[in-house]
C-alpha cells in the first residue's frame, strides 16, 4: 500500500508537470503560427510580386515543419502542409471539422493563408503521452514487485510451517517412546488381571495413534507418496474411528453413490484432513447434533461433502477460515484448516472450500479430488 501510494504521488506530480509542459508547448506553437500569419501579412502588403509571396510562405512553412497545418484561401480552397503524407480534399475537410469541433479558433492571415487550422506537433503529443507511459511502467513494476513479494512470503510461510510441523513430530517422539516402555513394563507384571490387560491394550492403541500423528507432522513440507486408493473405504474408516470417540448425542451418517471411488491420496495426510474437519464439526456442535458425510462423482471429479448441524459460518468468512491463525476456539493456533487446504490443494491437486453455511444452522465443507479411471 505504501508503494502504491508513493507511486500514485509520483505519477500525479509527473502528470501535473507534463500538463504544464504541454500547455506551454501548445502556446508556443500557436504563437509561432500567429507570427507566421503576421509575417505573411507584412510581406504581402509590401510586395507586388506574387511569386515572392509564395517563396516567403514556403520558407516560413519549412521553419515550422513539425506543426501540421491546413491553409484556407479567400475562396475556401484548402491546402495541407507538414502532414508527412499525401493528403486529399476529403482528409483536409475532416481535419478542419475536427479542429472547429474542438472549440479552437483558426488564425487569420491573408491571401493563400486567409485562415490557418493546425494540429499540435509530435513533441506535444509525446509530452502528453509521457505520464501514461510512466504510469504503465510503474504499474508493471509494482505488479512484478507484488508477485515477487507474495511468492517470497508464501515460501517463507511454507518453511515456517514445515519446520514447526517437523519439530512437533520430533518433540512427540521422546514421550511416545517413554510411554511405550512403560506399557511393556506393565505387561510384564506377573499378577496382571485381564481387565487391566484390556486397558493396557487400549493405551497401546492410543499411543499408536500418537505415532501416526507424529508421522503425519513429519511429512509436512516433504513430497508425500500418493497411492491409488478407494476413498469410500478410507473415509468410512476415519468416520468410524471418530464416531467411537465422539459423544453419544452426535449422530453419524455416511452415504456414497458408488462403492468404489479411486483417487491418488496419501493415506496419513488425507485421513488427517477428514479427521480435522470432523473434529471441527464436533467442536461446533458442542457434543450434540448430526454429522453427515456424502461421497459423489461428477464427470472426472470426486466430491466429499461433510455437513454438520453446528454454529455455522458467516458468509463473509468462507475464505477467511482457511487463513493461518483464524480460529473461533479459545485454544488452538488456527492452523488446522490452513494445513488441510495445503494438503488437499498442494499435495493432492484438489480443492477444499465451504460449500454452504448458515449461522446457527450448520456448515458443509466440500473436498474435490481428481478421479482415477480404473
Amino acid at each position: 500500500m505504501y508503494l502504491a501510494l508513493i507511486g500514485m504521488i509520483i505519477v500525479s506530480v509527473t502528470m501535473v508537470y507534463s500538463y504544464f509542459l504541454a500547455s506551454r508547448q501548445a502556446e508556443v506553437e500557436r504563437n509561432r503560427l500567429e507570427l507566421y500569419a503576421e509575417t505573411l501579412k507584412s510581406v504581402v502588403s509590401n510586395s507586388l510580386d506574387v511569386q515572392d509571396d509564395k517563396n516567403v510562405e514556403f520558407l516560413i512553412l519549412q521553419k515550422i515543419s513539425d506543426i501540421p497545418v491546413i491553409l484556407e484561401d479567400e475562396e475556401g480552397n484548402l491546402q495541407g502542409e507538414n502532414f508527412g503524407r499525401e493528403v486529399d480534399k476529403e482528409f483536409l475537410e475532416k481535419e478542419k471539422a475536427k479542429f472547429l469541433a474542438s472549440g479552437k479558433e483558426p488564425i487569420e492571415s491573408i491571401g493563400y493563408s486567409r485562415y490557418i487550422y493546425y494540429q499540435n506537433s509530435r513533441l506535444y503529443r509525446y509530452i502528453t503521452l509521457f505520464p501514461i507511459i510512466q504510469f504503465l511502467m510503474l504499474g508493471a513494476f509494482m505488479l512484478l514487485g507484488y508477485i515477487g513479494f507474495s511468492s517470497s512470503r508464501k515460501a517463507e510461510q511454507n518453511r515456517v510451517w514445515a519446520g514447526m510441523a517437523k519439530e512437533t513430530a520430533h518433540q512427540l517422539g521422546t514421550p511416545i517412546s517413554a510411554i511405550l516402555a512403560w506399557i511393556e513394563h506393565l505387561k510384564a507384571e506377573p499378577d496382571i488381571k485381564p481387565e487391566q490387560m484390556e486397558i493396557i491394550d487400549e493405551l497401546r492403541n492410543d499411543v499408536g495413534r500418537l505415532e501416526l500423528i507424529a508421522d503425519r507432522f513429519s511429512k509436512i513440507g516433504s513430497d508425500p507418496i500418493l497411492v491409488q486408493t478407494n476413498i469410500v473405504e478410507k473415509v468410512k474408516e476415519t468416520l468410524d474411528y471418530m464416531q467411537k470417540r465422539a459423544s453419544r448425542k452426535v449422530a453419524f451418517e455416511f452415504k456414497a453413490d458408488n462403492a468404489t471411488v479411486f483417487c491418488n491420496i496419501n493415506h496419513h495426510l488425507f485421513a488427517w484432513v477428514i479427521e480435522n474437519l470432523m473434529r471441527n464439526s464436533l467442536d461446533a456442535m458442542d457434543g450434540v447434533g448430526k454429522i453427515e458425510v456424502a461421497i459423489s462423482v461428477k464427470e472426472d471429479e470426486a466430491f466429499i461433502d461433510l455437513t454438520d448441524t453446528g454454529k455455522g459460518i458467516a458468509s463473509g468468512k468462507f475464505k477467511t477460515v482457511f487463513q493461518p491463525g483464524y480460529s473461533t476456539k479459545k485454544r488452538g493456533w488456527g492452523l488446522g484448516l490452513s494445513l488441510a487446504k495445503r494438503i488437499i490443494e498442494n499435495y493432492h491437486k484438489g480443492k477444499i472450500f465451504v460449500k454452504s453455511s448458515k449461522v446457527n444452522e450448520g456448515t458443509t465443507f466440500s473436498i474435490q479430488l481428481p478421479l482415477l479411471a480404473v
